[in-house]
């Protein structure tokens, strides 16, 4: 059957994270802090509306674009926490979750020919699906001593005259840095003198411990060359309810429905109901979560730094990223030997771009306890090495 899969399809790499954590699961009394997800239960609020939604026998399609009470509320927030105003019935589109909108996004832009520019490291998603759009991947690499941020030096290396879009995705996964207005502005004009798109992945806004997150869509001309994405797994803990959504200029978003409706039609009701009051009744519960994520980012840091590693502090999402390149190892053969030995699982830098080497991405959204039964395993291992 392989000789009659698509070439695309049939070379397409598996995930650099479910690879690894395949082998994960054959194994028995493993620390996993290795998947992106949320150690916290969705908000009582929010599940008892999904819960009511389904009693009230609200099991119907929506709309293509998401329920408009939504829509309005995604509008309202935007505007209010953002700063950029997004008309609900044109500019904004409900999907099924943010990798959805992702997706969309690149098949309504991309096409043969065309090259996108993806700041390394990143996450796992955004080359695959540019590949499977038929589009050629550039990376633009970051540095640890540049805070990982993206620079203007480093996006003219990459840029090529067939760059058509740009991706940022900040806070960033795996790294946990941060862009500020100040950092956003050369790359704004970057975007601007090269006629380049932007999508914008900010699903992590809402989990900025130092600052205040900048949406790139709000700086000054940005708004129509920007595809704002977002959705509610992450501040939320809403992994499992698949809900996000984008915001952008209404062709594009108009390009993206027509994807969308022949491919998932609308995203599932009682999920959208369940986003619609965490917009409305949960911020103090998000508060709650962020607060707690900060504090086990201080002690992922503190753990590794004090084992002997080079740690970068994430600002943003709730991942740390180690620089491993003391202990002699690369990172796929310390993150198995770890496993082996330790079993503690975290994921190979080098799953994330050429860029990853050299590190490991471990999350720290488990309980404190974990984490520090982990560090101390860790440190076990690494100091064998050092």
């Amino acid at each position: 059957m392989n000789e009659y899969l698509s070439p695309i399809a049939r070379n397409l790499p598996p995930s650099g994270i479910r690879k690894f954590f395949d082998l994960v699961s054959t194994m028995k009394n493993v620390i996993s802090l290795g998947v992106g997800e949320p150690d916290f239960v969705t908000p009582w609020t929010v599940r008892e509306s999904g819960i009511f939604s389904l009693e009230q026998g609200k099991t119907m399609y929506t709309s293509n674009s998401g329920l408009i009470e939504l829509r309005e509320e995604l509008s309202y927030t935007m505007s209010h926490n953002l700063g950029v105003e997004y008309d609900p019935n044109h500019e904004i589109l409900i999907t099924v979750g943010a990798s959805e909108a992702v997706d969309l996004a690149m098949r309504a832009l991309l096409g043969p020919g065309d090259a996108v520019l993806i700041p390394d490291p990143a996450y796992v998603s955004y080359a695959p699906c540019a590949t499977l759009a038929g589009a050629e991947i550039n990376y633009v690499p970051t540095h640890a001593e540049d805070g990982f941020r993206l620079r203007v030096k480093d996006l003219e290396k990459a840029y090529t005259p067939n760059s058509k879009l740009l991706v940022l995705s900040f806070p960033n996964n795996p790294t946990g840095a941060i862009m500020t207005r100040e950092d956003y502005l050369p790359i704004a004009q970057f975007v601007t003198e090269h006629d380049l798109i932007v999508l914008s992945d900010e699903i992590y806004s809402d989990l900025t411990y130092e600052g205040t997150h900048t949406a790139f869509a709000s700086l000054p001309e940005m708004k129509n060359r920007t595809m704002h994405i977002s959705g509610f797994s992450k501040s939320y803990a809403m992994t499992g309810w698949r809900i996000g959504y984008a915001a952008g200029h209404p062709d594009l978003i108009q390009a993206m429905t027509r994807i969308h409706q022949y491919t998932m039609l609308c995203a599932p009701i009682t999920a959208q109901f369940a986003a619609l009051e965490a917009l409305r009744s949960a911020g103090s519960a998000k508060a709650e979560m962020v607060a707690t994520y900060d504090r086990r980012r201080r002690l992922m840091v503190h753990g590794f730094r004090k084992m002997g590693l080079t740690c970068f502090e994430p600002l943003g999402a709730f991942y740390v990223f180690p620089n491993i390149t003391s202990t002699g190892l690369n990172s796929e053969d310390f993150a198995e030997q770890l496993l082996q030995e330790e079993k503690v699982a975290v994921v190979p830098g080098t799953a994330f771009g050429p860029s990853g080497e050299g590190h490991i991405r471990c999350s720290y959204a488990y309980s404190t306890e974990q984490l520090q039964e982990a560090l101390k395993r860790m440190e076990r291992f690494v100091q064998k090495r050092l």
